[in-house]
């Protein structure tokens, strides 16, 4: 317990600075932030963006045409996770309301996915 040296808070730190007569070394918007290993600090970095790993968009984009068939897989493509929703962007309106009238059944399909059981509904866009 004697190693640790007590922090003050910014604003303590800049009223004993002007108190002294010291000026801040830093710039006043600075945050400071306690330091991490290298090796957590990348970790977390590969997971944030699925470096060597299968992300959720793509493992749907794998299984695309086997959950709206080939037709509609041709027009349409998914493109993002955003919460419980899938945004797909489909080119062709008739593609748009077939994906919207089997959204159903495409959900389904779409839960049995792992990683995927939380979706709750399709965005369809145009593109």
């Amino acid at each position: 317990m004697a190693d640790k040296t007590h922090e003050f808070s910014k604003l303590a730190e800049e009223l004993i600075g002007d108190l002294r007569g010291v000026p801040p070394q830093e710039p006043r918007r600075q945050v400071k932030r306690p330091s991490k290993p290298l090796a957590e600090f990348v970790e977390e970095l590969m997971v944030k963006y699925h470096v060597g790993r299968p992300s959720v968009e793509q493992l749907i984009r794998d299984q695309w045409v086997d959950l709206v068939g080939a037709a509609n897989a041709h027009h349409s493509h998914p493109v993002s996770v955003e919460g419980k929703r899938l945004v797909v962007i489909a080119a062709h309106s008739v593609v748009r309301s077939e994906i919207l009238h089997h959204r159903d059944e495409i959900l389904r399909r779409l839960r049995q996915i792992p990683g995927c059981e939380e979706l709750r509904s399709l965005s369809l866009r145009a593109g």
